[in-house]
């Protein structure tokens, strides 16, 4: 028996109103390479029909539901992770499809180097239209945009041991986004610089239209505001639309329509790198869907950092008004 088999691997994530997706990840799941020994599965008050579909699954897979309403992405992850047996935690999410070899790439550190803690694995976009293909490749890196050693993974494909969730104190509860952020980032100070299994990939659906897009970049940058994230980028932004860009434009009016070249050269290297990764697709676009692609980067950028400029302000009042809270120092502990 290989060292591999006789570590405990519980699979686990965090379902809320799922039935038209579930299935994805659960079929997934059922076809691993290197199977589960336990998926351990919360379901956050679903009005749907999420947990029988999840259900139908019990004769395929060691599977444990959870129905904990209310519950939220943090506690559920708690939760399932305190209910698990597993000595290694494998955490991924609902609307995902898993690579066939999924858990294999993502534990196999653990038995390669037995000081590792936490492995980080990858995600990719699963586009089903013009509009995901353009989203993912504006919003998601790449795999050659990844410097293994800084990359933060999301908790769609993670591995960390028990003992790591322990000792930072598990998810954030008081965040409702961004929290696997802050988890990692305990996990970083903690253990230093992650495993890497680039092939461990989770694929999911981008977002399909600009309004839900916008609804899920407020939403993370409310989450910035609350956790004190990315202060920096915040500010960098707020200069580019508030004071660089309005004054690019009264210069070239008043002064000389040559400053409009400075604003249009900057939109072309803030979408350049969208652009290239869009190329990973064209042999599967028309030429007209190449140009749609090209078109909407552009609109997808400006959304995206007006739902940012809008969410981090509503954050950081939050912040403000449960300054007293001894869990938002997460940075002091």
């Amino acid at each position: 028996m290989s060292e591999l088999s006789t570590r405990r691997v519980s699979v686990i994530a965090t379902v809320l109103n799922e039935g038209d997706s579930i299935r994805r990840l659960m079929d997934s799941l059922v076809a691993q390479t290197r199977p589960p020994d336990e998926v351990v599965i919360v379901d956050g008050g679903s009005q749907d029909d999420t947990v029988p579909i999840i259900q139908e699954y019990a004769d395929r897979l060691p599977l444990r539901v959870l129905v904990a309403p209310g519950a939220n992405i943090s506690q559920g992850r708690n939760r399932a992770i305190a209910a698990a047996s597993g000595d290694i935690i494998a955490s991924t999410d609902a609307g995902v499809r898993l690579h066939p070899r999924w858990l294999e790439f993502l534990v196999a550190p653990f038995v390669q180097h037995p000081s590792v803690q936490v492995v980080s694995g990858f995600f990719l976009p699963d586009p089903q239209s013009t509009f995901e293909i353009a989203m993912g490749a504006t919003v998601l890196p790449a795999l050659e945009d990844i410097r293994a050693d800084r990359f933060l993974p999301s908790s769609r494909s993670v591995a960390f041991t028990r003992r790591a969730w322990e000792a930072v104190g598990g998810y954030p509860e008081w965040l409702d986004y961004c929290e696997d952020l802050i988890f990692d980032f305990r996990l970083r100070d903690q253990f230093g610089p992650f495993a890497w299994a680039p092939n461990a990939i989770a694929y999911f659906r981008p977002r399909s239209s600009l309004r839900a897009f916008f609804i899920q970049y407020y939403r993370y940058a409310r989450g910035d505001g609350k956790a004190d994230l990315w202060r920096k980028r915040h500010l960098v932004r707020y200069t580019t639309y508030l004071v660089a860009t309005p004054a690019l434009t009264i210069l070239g009016l008043v002064h000389t329509p040559w400053w409009w070249g400075l604003l249009l050269l900057g939109g072309l290297i803030y979408c350049r790198r969208p652009w290239q990764r869009l190329t990973h697709y064209w042999r599967d676009l028309t030429p007209w869907q190449r140009l749609q692609a090209i078109a909407l980067v552009p609109i997808i950028r400006l959304v995206g950092d007006v739902a940012k400029m809008i969410g981090y302000p509503v954050g950081l009042a939050w912040r403000f008004r449960h300054r007293h809270r001894p869990e938002l120092h997460w940075r002091r502990r």
